[in-house]
């Protein structure tokens, strides 16, 4: 069970690492803010999973793979990051990527530690939001988790088929690789065709007032 969440965890910290780090190059920021963003964005979602279930503590501060791993891929991404920019729509594509990893990795570790199916599907969410979450706020930035296309649907989604596989007892590799394809699959084409949840409306008083005096101003003329 500890290997079932490990490889994808560390997979996940990567691939976010990179996302958070690209996000930090393309604003600009030094090493040491793009260093930082990589390491916030890879392990935010992890660290807050591992508190919430007694994992004390975290793998982040516990294990230095996660570190190095985080700080490999904000270096890599500092100095080469035409590389990846080249890449269509790169940010997105690592995001939707470390989305699933964390996904499968949050779910299956909170089982791991008896979580029941509820929580532990609430927590692969967490899993894979969290780091994102941190990352846009860093940035001042709206967290892309608040109005991005079927972003936490698509790591809830995966998490309920984790839990699904792990009541039903298949064998663990076809349901990993099927997860991990359905968020990313799902997370890609949310982003290609614009789906989403619906969003608030809220008409301001003062943009009432305006139309009424519009209206108004109409019937006289």
């Amino acid at each position: 069970m500890e290997q079932l969440w490990l490889v994808p965890d560390l997979t996940g910290t990567f691939v976010f690492a990179l996302s958070g780090a690209l996000a930090g190059v393309k604003r600009g920021l030094d090493l040491f803010g793009v260093m930082v963003l990589s390491f916030a964005a890879a392990n935010s979602g992890g660290i807050t999973r591992d508190l919430l279930i007694g994992a004390v503590p975290p793998a982040a501060f516990d294990d230095l793979r996660y570190l190095g791993t985080s700080l490999f891929a904000g270096l890599f991404t500092f100095y080469f990051s035409g590389l990846i920019v080249r890449l269509s729509n790169a940010v997105l594509l690592f995001d939707a990527a470390g989305l699933a990893f964390f996904a499968v990795a949050g779910t299956s570790k909170a089982l791991a530690h008896g979580l029941n199916p509820v929580m532990a599907i609430v927590l692969g969410m967490v899993t894979g939001i969290g780091g994102g979450m941190v990352r846009d706020v860093l940035l001042t930035e709206i967290p892309t988790v608040l109005r991005a296309e079927l972003y936490a649907v698509a790591a809830m989604a995966a998490a309920t088929v984790v839990v699904i596989g792990h009541m039903l007892q298949p064998p663990v590799t076809p349901v990993a690789i099927v997860v991990l394809i359905l968020c990313f699959g799902l997370r890609v084409m949310a982003i290609r065709y614009r789906w989403q949840l619906p969003v608030a409306t809220f008409a301001r008083q003062s943009d009432v007032t305006s139309k009424n005096e519009k209206s108004d101003n109409s019937g006289t003329s």
